[in-house]
This record gives C-alpha cells, structure tokens and sequence, in this order.
C-alpha cells in the first residue's frame, strides 16, 4: 500500500546505497521495491535504479535518483531520539563512520549530505527543565558539543 505523505529525497545515483545503509543502521528501517527507468532521462539511462522505497524508523520515504542538480541541505534533517549513551554513540558513529561529517550539537552529515539530529531524550529533557538555570546550563554545555555526551549534560544541569 502506498502511504499518503512520503518524503521524497533527491539522490545522485546513490539513492539504493543511501537506503540500505538506512535500513542497515536505524532500527524499523527497511528497503522497499525498487523501480528502474523505463526509458532515458537526463540524469540515467533505461533500466537504472530510479526510484527507491524505503523506510527510516517507521517513515515512509522515496529515494529519487534525479541527479547532481540539487544537494541536500541542514534546512531538513531527521531527528533520531536516543535513549542512552550507548545507542547515541552507535548511530552517531555509523554516519560518521560510514563517510559522514560531523557537525555541531548533535548534528552530523551523513556520506549522501543528508542531515541527521542524533539527540538524547536527556538532552531534551535537560534543555527543557522547568528549572531556567538549570536548564541554561545544559544547553550552554551542549553548545561546546559535536556528539552529544550525556553525563555532560546532566553534570551540567546539575551544576
């Protein structure tokens, strides 16, 4: 069954890669049905990979290989909720480790371009304590991060 609302992400030839890395790493993740071109088109031959169905922790996606006319940008990314250092650690080193590029307060690029937030539920609780100091202190502690460390975090909200 096709879903109602996919989010369609431009590849240049490398959308099947980019979703089985996906499919690979995040947990509910998966390679769907890929299509190929029935023709020529400006950007691939006849019989090439066109179109890829994926899903990246339950959301359903379409990896377009439309060519090298448009990149992506940090203007969307996906944010990945962890639960511990351990699966942070994992899925951050997974995108950097796979040609990814890391970036600043849990943002990391992974080898396509493509934004990901690896961001810890303490992280989100820390930043949003009813507490404005203690809640200050987090996030000026997160703001000196690349991967987020939460026994930081938490020393930090505790002051």
């Amino acid at each position: 069954m096709i879903s109602k609302n996919t989010i369609c992400l431009w590849y240049d030839g490398t959308a099947l890669d980019a979703a089985k890395f996906y499919a690979e790493t995040f947990p509910d993740s998966a390679v769907g049905a890929v299509h190929r071109a029935p023709g020529d088109y400006p950007s691939g031959k006849e019989g090439d990979v066109l179109t890829v169905e994926f899903t990246v922790m339950g959301i359903p996606c379409l990896g377009l290989n439309g060519g090298p006319a448009f990149k992506h940008s940090e203007a969307f990314s996906f944010q990945v909720a962890t639960d511990d250092q351990a699966e942070t650690d994992r899925l951050w080193n997974a995108i950097i480790g796979n040609g990814g590029q890391a970036s600043a307060c849990g943002w990391c690029k992974d080898k396509w371009g493509l934004s990901w937030q690896i961001t810890p539920r303490a992280l989100t609780t820390a930043i949003t304590d009813p507490d404005p100091a203690a809640a200050k202190r987090a996030f000026e502690a997160m703001m000196e991060m690349t991967k987020i460390d939460i026994a930081a975090i938490e020393a930090a909200r505790r002051g």
